[in-house]
This record gives C-alpha cells, structure tokens and sequence, in this order.
C-alpha cells in the first residue's frame, strides 16, 4: 500500500507541475509519466485518466484536511463554522494556482461535477440541520449547492484570487446583513397589518 501512495503522489505532483506550465487540455498521460519517470502501465494500473488523478489528488488532499474535523463537536456554534469555513478556503487558496486550472476542465469526469458530487451532503446536512428538515428537497439542494459552487469558482478562477479572509468577509456581509434585513422588513409588514 505504502509504495502504491508514493506512486499517486509522485503522478499527482507531476500533473500538478505540468498545470503549472500549460493547459490541462494540452497535458496527456505521457507527460505525466515522462516528468516523474514512470511508464504508462503505471499510471493505468492506479487511475483511469487524467481526470481520475485531478479528482485523486482533491480526495486525498481535502480529506485530510477534514479526517479530524467533527463539525458538530468542533465548531457547535454559527461564530465557530466561520472558522471551519475559512479553514476550507484557505486549503483552496494555498493551492489557488492547481484548482483554478482544475475548475477550467469541462465535460465527463471533470473536477466541477466531482467537487459538486463531494460539497453536495455536506450541505444537505448544515440546511436540514438550518430549516428543521429531516431531507431538503431537490430544489433547495440545487439552489445552495449552485450557489456554493458558483461563489467558489468565481473566486477561485480568478488569476488574482483575493485571500480566504477577504472572501469570506464579503460572503458574511452578504448572509448576515441580507437575513437582518428581510428580518426587519418582515417585522415591518406583521407591525403595518397589526
């Protein structure tokens, strides 16, 4: 197992220079085993494709950034999910430069649909937990999941990605001070038919 992992790490890293250096559409599989030295079996033998290794590298990345978080014991409060948000933003940020080009792919097996595929429980669970619902319907697991996912490509696709804090504070003023203000106007209304 040991010299399978320093096998996907070292296609991984490879893949990730090559980003680096030009359009994952110009990149093939040969590439990615001429930069680290090893043959095209090698790679076949642990992925698929080239998709395969960028939604590789994601899974192995992410999940160690949250094999010990335990959200509900870790962050019980609204200020504390803020910190666990802002930790997620900072991964993708310090690895702005691999995941702008890997939100670039499009079509079968590319990294928005894998990202969608991964992000979408994750949600499911904070708005049933939000709305007091055992299972969201369709559409409002769509509508946060697009939401989400558009926020975080706009950020991430740009060449000058502002940092996660920065992100993050517009985000806030946008959740916090819209829900005030439809509290207040709501308020408004039930005090104006009283």
């Amino acid at each position: 197992m040991a010299d399978s992992n320093i096998t996907k790490r070292a296609l991984a890293t490879s893949l990730k220079e090559l980003m680096l250096e030009q359009p994952f559409d110009k990149i093939n599989v040969a590439q990615i085993c001429a930069r680290c030295n090893m043959n095209r079996k090698s790679f076949y033998y642990h992925f698929k494709d080239k998709y395969d290794l960028v939604n590789w590298i994601f899974d192995t990345e992410f999940i160690a950034l949250m094999k010990d978080e335990n959200l509900d014991a870790n962050y019980p409060n609204y200020k504390e999910r803020w910190v666990f948000i802002e930790k997620i933003c900072g991964y993708f940020y310090e690895n702005h430069a691999f995941y702008r080009k890997a939100l670039q792919i499009k079509g079968q097996n590319s990294f928005s649909d894998h990202f969608r595929e991964y992000i979408r429980p994750l949600l499911a669970d904070r708005i049933s937990h939000l709305l007091g619902q055992e299972q969201p319907d369709e559409f409002i697991m769509e509508f946060f999941t697009d939401a989400v996912l558009c926020a975080m490509e706009r950020w991430l696709l740009n060449k000058e990605c502002m940092p996660p804090e920065q992100f993050l504070a517009k985000i806030k003023v946008i959740m916090e001070d819209g829900a005030q203000s439809i509290c207040r106007e709501m308020a408004q209304t039930e005090q104006a038919s009283s």
